[in-house]
């Protein structure tokens, strides 16, 4: 059974889209309505009343007077509107064009629509936005450039470095020359390596005999081969402690590099990690 949060959480139905027109046979077109004020049928009425028979356990005669009392009822006017089903009423859609009537063909506007059909006035101060091609005047086609003007006209000639990326900065063709002073040129001298400066060592390198020929002890092949251990399903426990391991005592450099920095120690630490 669906729980109340379920329930709520169901999309209401579009009844305008999908309409509930349910009815007992299928018919090809719907009945004609009724209007008289009393009704002798009724199916869902006579299905309510032999569900009432099922759980009351009235007798037949009883039932049958009951539903002829029912079905000789009159209906008020109010309920059979209420009976009625509703009608659902399409969108018809008004074509975008339509006949004038002819009253309005001959209407005479007043003075106010007159008035009001005016277009209104530009503010004051308002001007027309420039032409973008503007004519040029006669001075103007036929004005010589100074030698100044020529010069400012011609574009600025830089050249990129050597290799260098698109953020690196231009650097002019022609520049001032100028010295450097003698500290600059001190420290543009490059600095020299060490007197006992090795460089790097080649990554290929001879081989002495002695190594080639070298034979190595028993010692080196037991420390080389690694330690025999048992897996964990056949009964090695990875947690035990040796014996020598729990014996053992630190030495006194174990124990000096094991104490905190000075700096980081307060006045009331002993140094064995207990405060009094």
């Amino acid at each position: 059974m669906a729980t109340r949060v379920q329930m709520l959480s169901q999309p209401k139905p579009n009844r305008l889209r999908y309409p509930d027109r349910r009815s007992v046979y299928w018919l090809d077109q719907l009945p004609p309505e009724k209007t008289g004020s009393t009704t002798k049928t009724g199916t869902s009425l006579t299905v309510s009343l032999l569900c009432f028979l099922l759980l009351t356990n009235l007798p037949f005669a009883a039932f049958f007077d009951a539903v002829q009392k029912t079905f000789s009822a009159e209906l008020t006017p109010r309920w059979s509107e209420l009976c009625r089903s509703k009608k659902f009423y399409t969108q018809v859609t008004i074509s975008p064009v339509w006949e004038v009537s002819e009253g309005a063909l001959k209407a005479v506007p007043s003075n106010r629509l007159c008035r009001l059909a005016q277009p209104r006035n530009p503010a004051v101060g308002w001007q027309q936005d420039h032409l973008l091609l503007a004519p040029l005047s006669r001075g103007t086609q036929t004005a010589v450039a100074t030698s100044r003007i020529c010069q400012l006209a011609q574009p600025k000639r830089r050249v990129l470095l050597e290799g260098s990326g698109p953020k690196s900065k231009p650097v002019p063709m022609t520049h001032i020359p100028c010295k450097a002073s003698a500290h600059i040129e001190l420290l543009a001298t490059p600095k020299f390596d060490h007197p006992k400066f090795e460089g790097e060592r080649s990554v290929c390198w001879p081989v002495s005999r002695a190594a080639r020929n070298y034979v190595a002890s028993p010692r080196l092949h037991e420390l080389s081969s690694p330690k025999e251990r048992k897996a964990l399903f056949e009964g090695y426990n990875p947690y035990i402690v040796s014996r020598a391991a729990r014996s053992a005592s630190p030495s006194p450099r174990i124990q000096q590099l094991c104490l905190p920095l000075p700096r980081k120690c307060s006045s009331n630490y002993d140094g064995l990690g207990q405060i009094p």
